[in-house]
Parts: structure tokens; sequence; C-alpha cells
């Protein structure tokens, strides 16, 4: 596929989130709207200069760049965490000059956010919760986390193997090999990112709260 028709994909991809976050009625906050900047700069961040690269030939790495997607859906809302992951990822492949890897890094981080929000605020009710009962705690911060990951382990590969045969061209082949590696390093960069969103979490709630950085619902 044709570079330029990738750029357009993009735009489009992009235009379409966009208005989801707007049919959503999500309120964007001066204070919202910053924490999603910091977030997104620090998934850029995260997989720019902590990763290793291609892994075999694959073009999957492995990374830390998702926690902070998770992250700030557990701290905001899931279209906060996904805006941050996709906007921050997304610009990771576009510096990298793969706009064609930006279009599913754009739609892959989104549905992270999307479902991590949705699990802690409408399934767990995490803002409601207090660290009163440890473990309970713990477990509903782990499991909002998880949840969005979880979903990328079985989205990323198949959203990954129709970006290789349809955009990229790949063989059907290769494009299913591909898919099966993509799979054990999306599950491997999963599950090291749920354990750093948990703990980034637990730290990062009460200063936030306590010095009212966290915008009011």
């Amino acid at each position: 596929m044709q570079t330029s028709t990738m750029w357009i994909l993009l735009f489009a991809v992009v235009a379409v989130v966009l208005l989801i976050a707007g049919v959503s009625k999500t309120r964007f906050t001066t204070q919202k709207i910053a924490i999603i900047g910091i977030m997104a700069a620090l998934s850029f961040v995260a997989y720019e200069f902590f990763r290793i690269p291609n892994v075999l030939g694959t073009g999957s790495s492995f990374h830390l760049g998702n926690t902070f997607t998770a992250l700030t859906a557990l701290l905001l809302d899931g279209i906060s965490g996904g805006l941050a992951g996709a906007i921050g990822l997304a610009l990771a492949d576009i510096v990298a000059g793969d706009p064609g890897y930006a279009i599913t890094t754009f739609i892959l981080k989104f549905i992270i956010g999307v479902v991590c929000g949705a699990v802690a605020h409408k399934v767990l009710h995490l803002k409601d919760r207090t660290p009163e009962n440890k473990l309970s705690y713990l477990a509903a911060v782990t499991g909002a986390a998880f949840s969005g990951l979880l979903v990328n382990v079985f989205t990323d590969p198949l959203i990954g193997y129709f970006r290789n045969r349809f955009i990229f061209g790949q063989p059907a082949e290769i494009a299913t090999v591909v898919t099966k590696i993509a799979s054990g390093v999306t599950l491997v960069n999963s599950l090291l990112s749920t354990v750093c969103a948990v703990l980034l979490y637990l730290a990062l709630r009460p200063a936030l709260e306590k010095a009212h950085l966290l915008p009011k619902e």
C-alpha cells in the first residue's frame, strides 16, 4: 500500500476516535488534558528508549509503553487512557517512519484504554474504593489494569495480521508466523505493563488526590 494511502487511513482512524470521544460526552478539563499529554509523552519515552525492538524480525517489540495507557484509564477514564496511549505510541511509530504501524497502534491503544476504563469505573467502581482492605483493593486495581491489556493479547495479533496482509502486503504464510510470534511478545508486554501500571497507580493516586491534581467528575 502506498505511503500516501497509509497517511489517509491514519487520519481517518484519528477522526473516528475523536468522534467516539465526542459522542461519549467525555469532559476534557484543563487538568485532564494536561494529564493526558504527560501520559502520552511518558508512553512515547517508555517505547522509544526502553524497549527491545523487532523481536525475531517480526516488527514486534518488548516495551512498557502500554503501562501509561492503563494507568491513565485507571486515574481518569477509558477515553482519556485510550487517547494517551494512542497519541504517544502512534507518534513513536510516526517518528520511526512507520505510518502503517501507527494506524493499528492508534486503534489498539485506544481499545486498551476504553476497556481498562470501563472495567475500572463502570464494573469495579475503583474511584469509590479505598485501600482499607488491601487485598481486595489490590485485586480490583490489578483486574482493572489487566482487563484492557488482556484484550490486547488477542486484538494486537488479530489486527496486526490484517495490517501485515493488506497494508504491508505480506504473504499469508509469513503473516501467520509473524502473528504467532507477536502473540507471545504481546502477552509478555501485557504482564509487565500490568505490574508497572498497578505499582504506579498505588503510588500516584493518593499523592495526586492529596495535591488536588485529579479532576473532579
